[in-house]
């Protein structure tokens, strides 16, 4: 009987071992397979990150790019100028970019700061007010005359009897646009500083209109129809086609001081991979004698070189100057 119930206690020790066994297996089974699937949950994760990674990408590029010009002469045909400039740049980019012809600086910096246009090419001034109300970021500026700066100048008749800046006190001044850098802004700071006046049109000037370029200004002079013109140095140049005998009717009586050149400038909606490329391309434009005689021919331009924002702080001293009394609504 001992013996029956030894082996019965025995037979029974071997089924308790053997059930933890089994649920001991289940249980890892159990666990593998819980582990298994969250392994493909987060690769499912990872996929889906990836996913809307690439699909945001995807959407931070525009569907097409807008370049702003304003003309610094009278041109109707400036759209066509700079279409051979507007393809090079797309087919660099693989997106299309149009060139469009704004009426002043102030319509340009206000699409800009709309996200109208993109890629605007403004001076320095306009550079200043884009950024400092839309958050514009200059990335390249021109070089003329192996000079990133140049000057503002004042173009009377040479027959005049104009000899110095405080001669001009009473004469009608004509410029292009209230926020031309050169035109306008330096100019007028430097009769405010020299004369202690706070508006040079009313105060300075007896007289004082905006031609809607700078060789608009110059003819005007050179017409009779005003005593002074405030113009980037020298604008008469790009006129001698035309009006031939413009240096000898014409003659300089002083500059402002030394002005970073104009910029090409982007929105901050562009990502900054994309302002990279932008930046790159138009750079590599230096070794393209085609797109660099577009520059010449539309502004000037010599070679496009690199720039940043701490350049323009000159400009913002002077801006400081006129407060709100200049805005975007001008």
């Amino acid at each position: 009987m001992k013996k029956l119930i030894l082996l019965f206690v025995a037979l029974l020790t071997m089924f308790v071992i053997t059930a933890c066994g089994t649920s001991d297996d289940t249980n890892g089974s159990d666990s593998e397979n819980e582990e298994t699937e969250n392994a493909n949950e987060e690769t499912d994760t990872d996929e889906a990150n990836a996913s809307e990674g690439e699909a945001s990408e995807e959407t931070d590029m525009p569907e097409e790019i807008i370049m702003g010009f304003v003309p610094s002469q009278d041109s109707e045909t400036i759209a066509d100028t700079v279409a051979p400039l507007a393809d090079q740049l797309s087919e660099e980019l693989g997106i299309p970019v149009e060139g469009k012809v704004m009426t002043n600086y102030t319509a340009l910096v206000e699409a800009m700061g709309t996200n109208e246009v993109q890629i605007g090419f403004i001076p320095a001034f306009a550079y200043v007010l884009a950024n400092d109300k839309h958050d514009v970021e200059v990335i390249l500026k021109s070089e003329r005359y192996g000079s990133g700066t140049y000057k503002a100048q004042y173009i009377v008749s040479a027959d005049s009897d104009y000899e110095e800046l405080a001669d001009l006190e009473g004469a009608i001044w004509a410029y292009g646009d209230p926020t031309s850098t050169s035109g306008y802004l330096f100019p007028a700071a430097q009769i405010m500083d020299e004369f202690d006046v706070e508006n040079p049109e009313t105060e300075f000037f007896s007289e004082a209109f905006q031609t809607g370029g700078h060789d608009n200004s110059a003819i005007e002079v050179y017409e009779g129809r005003a005593d002074v013109a405030t113009t980037f140095d020298d604008v008469r140049g790009e006129l001698e086609e035309e009006y031939p005998d413009i240096m000898d009717k014409t003659k300089i009586l002083g500059y402002t001081d030394e002005i970073p050149n104009d910029t090409i400038s982007v929105t901050e909606e562009l990502s900054d991979e994309l302002v990279q490329t932008i930046k790159d391309a138009f750079l590599s434009f230096n070794d393209d004698e085609e797109m660099i005689q577009i520059m010449n021919d539309v502004y000037s331009w010599d070679a496009i070189i690199e720039a940043k924002d701490s350049e323009y702080d000159v400009v913002r001293s002077t801006y400081n100057k006129f407060g709100d009394s200049i805005s975007l609504d001008e």
